[in-house]
């Protein structure tokens, strides 16, 4: 069987970067970047701001108190995705094999060419070039499986490279903290603290059997990623355009409380895909067929958001703009376009830090029970 090489590649505090490739005096600055004033969140820091105990998620105001010196900047998602577009086409020219997983994180299945030019010289190349043609900080990882490379990435930050050799994965990741799995969140990590496991190597020499038994399914992929063990190949990367859903009524209606409300629920539905998927939406459009089959349309142009409540007054607003003839109306639709990729759950630059917590509540009770038991009451009217 041959051997597997992939490489992680990762933009570092990609929006951080971009700012500061607008704005030299930026550099070596305690930087923030996130929402709307000292009620919004923090949706990227640079690494000075990090030392002060700054996360991403973070309430701005929490932030400011621990980092008071930060200089606070509202994000630019249209730069953010210009960039990530310049760095996803020169992968797309030089790999044979490579998946996007989000807006500054890419991995690359490079499996073969230790043949010919060799897998470590060829990244080191790549990565070489990503920083000359857009000027961004670009770290990797190289190993046998996504797993590994990513872990090995965060370890070669900032702007650093890392090559794990083919036999060393388990010894490599053995001293690092229960935390530093990807799959190991603050609860997760809690737990196991509980347990007494605080390293990789503690939790690969418990019987899986036992972590099935406390984690359930998850469990298993515990144990597998505390052996390094990773089989999940490198999907081909393709972008999605757009995001869209319409409804055809049993019977024709003017009913214009009835169609709002259907409005409402198919906005809902698909801003709660856009979040599961880690997109952003910069134009909304919203179709309506009248009972004679004639077919409108009425779109608009916004800043990049996720937010359930701005796409949904605009939704509104283009059903109003577009329902002139009062004649019965036999479908409507919406669809979301110029989509980016690697989004925070939610639009972070627009909304609050309340909004933020209010959404992510929904959507974990969404994502644990299905999105058609938590609905707007506009939506079911």
């Amino acid at each position: 069987m041959e051997e597997r090489a992939i490489v992680h590649l990762d933009l570092d505090s990609f929006f951080v970067s971009v700012e500061r490739l607008r704005n030299s005096a930026l550099l070596h600055k305690p930087i923030i970047v996130g929402g709307s004033g000292k009620r919004g969140v923090v949706a990227s820091c640079s690494y000075e701001a990090r030392q002060f105990g700054v996360r991403s998620a973070m309430p701005i105001r929490m932030a400011l108190k621990l980092c008071p010196d930060a200089i606070v900047i509202r994000g630019d998602m249209e730069a953010y995705s210009r960039y990530s577009e310049m760095v996803t086409e020169i992968i797309r020219e030089a790999s044979p094999l490579y998946e996007k997983t989000s807006i500054d994180e890419f991995y690359i299945d490079i499996s073969g060419l230790e043949k010919y030019i060799g897998c470590y010289k060829w990244s080191t190349e790549l990565r070489g070039k990503i920083r000359r043609e857009t000027g961004l900080p670009i770290s990797f990882g190289l190993a046998v499986n996504k797993l590994i490379s990513k872990i090995s990435t965060n370890e070669a930050k900032p702007n650093g490279q890392i090559m794990i050799p083919q036999g060393t994965e388990r010894a490599y990741i053995g001293p690092m903290k229960v935390s530093r799995l990807p799959m190991v969140g603050e609860k997760t990590a809690a737990t196991l603290h509980m347990m007494g496991v605080r390293t990789i190597e503690t939790l690969r020499n418990i019987p899986m059997v036992y972590l099935q038994r406390e984690f359930g399914e998850n469990g298993k992929l515990l144990w597998e990623r505390a052996n390094a063990i990773d089989h999940s190949p490198v999907e081909p990367y393709e972008e999605q355009k757009s995001l869209s859903t319409e409804r055809t009524f049993m019977e024709d209606t003017t009913d214009v409380h009835f169609l709002k409300s259907k409005l409402v629920e198919m906005t809902e539905r698909l801003a709660f895909e856009l979040r599961s998927m880690q997109r952003l939406t910069s134009c909304i459009t919203v179709k309506i067929r009248y009972a004679d089959f004639n077919t409108f349309t009425r779109q608009r142009k916004i800043s990049y958001t996720a937010n359930d409540s701005t796409l949904i007054r605009i939704a509104k607003e283009l059903f109003d703009q577009l329902y002139e003839r009062r004649q019965l109306i036999r479908l409507i639709g919406i669809r979301y376009s110029h989509l980016v990729n690697g989004s925070p759950q939610i639009n972070l630059f627009e909304d609050t830090e309340e909004l933020v917590n209010l959404y992510q509540a929904i959507d974990k009770i969404k994502n644990k029970f299905g999105s058609e038991y938590l609905k707007r009451a506009k939506g079911l009217e």
